[in-house]
């Protein structure tokens, strides 16, 4: 019998060749549980677009509710949240959760783990490993009354030209800077010119990635905006 965990998705994320996809367990009664982080067994455990494929050739989307299989919970320091996939059968996308469903699946307003850690580009976006080992959760949903987008090319006073796109926003009484990985949301703006763009009030899901250097950081791995 093929295991499977029932999850809103709540990020499809870019992350390295493939993809960072997590979301929400829910239980037979359509209850909110904690999160689930599909990994493949590769060595940074992203997704291949054939692993999260559905049958009918689409790719998994934010706010899909869908079925994953997968083979056992495969946690990792501060990413408890990490199963392991099963690649020998499709993802399942079940239903749709209503962009309103959201607000009921936020937990109660805190800073984004440990403060005061930040890249020379960034605010509050790292923590230094040692911290980050301490840590039980590396995934969080938040709205947010305003997100500004900033497109620039961090590198070019070193000649690299490289535009990407970073989010700023205020949350828990605190100031918060970090680069996007949300595909949909990079591809849009960055067909922008460099600039700041206000999004306005939506919902994220800010994920911490794995170590670099001694450090791990704090990304928006997903923008949900909203609606009227």
């Amino acid at each position: 019998m093929v295991l499977t965990k029932r999850i809103i998705c709540l990020a499809n994320s870019r992350k390295l060749s493939g993809r960072c996809v997590a979301g929400i367990e829910l239980d037979e009664k359509d209850r909110a549980l904690g999160w689930i982080r599909p990994v493949s067994d590769r060595p940074h455990e992203e997704v291949s677009e054939e692993e999260r494929r559905y049958q009918d050739g689409t790719d998994s989307r934010v706010l899909d509710i869908i079925d994953v299989p997968v083979i056992r919970a495969a946690p990792c320091t501060y990413q408890q949240e990490n199963w392991l996939l099963d690649p020998g059968y499709y993802w399942s996308r079940v239903s749709y959760c209503p962009w309103d469903r959201l607000s009921t699946l936020l937990p109660a307003p805190a800073p984004l783990w440990d403060s005061g850690f930040s890249t020379y580009h960034g605010n509050n976006d790292r923590l230094p490993l040692g911290v980050a080992h301490k840590l039980s959760s590396s995934l969080r949903l938040i709205r947010v009354s305003s997100l500004t987008l900033k497109v620039f090319a961090p590198g070019a006073h070193f000649g690299e030209g490289k535009r990407r796109v970073q989010g700023s926003f205020n949350h828990a009484s605190q100031r918060y800077g970090m680069w996007v990985t949300d595909p949909y949301v990079e591809r849009r703006y960055l067909a922008m010119e460099d600039g700041r763009y206000e999004f306005g009030t939506c919902f994220l899901t800010v994920s911490l990635g794995e170590p670099h250097q001694d450090w791990v950081y704090k990304m928006i791995a997903a923008v949900v905006p909203a609606r009227s």
